[in-house]
């Protein structure tokens, strides 16, 4: 039993802007089928009493201290770029502005 028609992948490819050949249709239509078929063989064993994994080792997030240090001395930043204005490096306009 197909689960996707033809029609289906068709709509959905016309609603996305993408244009497929029928060769294409009937490729992904199939294609379709195979994942939703996998899908549902996993929804099968999936029970309540196997936990969901998202990755096989269990992860932490590794911070570091947030300790404030030294930073430059913006006057000696700004004398090494190209151009500088008012405190801030002067960079070429790329948008236009009304």
């Amino acid at each position: 039993m197909s689960r996707f028609s033809a029609e289906e992948v068709a709509r959905v490819a016309e609603l996305a802007r993408i244009a497929l050949t029928e060769d294409e249709i009937q490729r992904l239509a199939g294609e379709l089928d195979l994942i939703a078929g996998s899908v549902a063989k996993v929804s099968e064993v999936a029970t309540p009493d196997i936990p969901a994994t998202s990755h096989p080792l269990p992860l932490t997030n590794v911070m570091r201290p947030d300790i404030v240090g030294a930073t430059l001395n913006r006057s000696e930043v700004l004398a090494q770029a190209p151009a500088a204005e008012e405190g801030q490096f002067q960079v070429p306009q790329i948008l236009e502005e009304d």
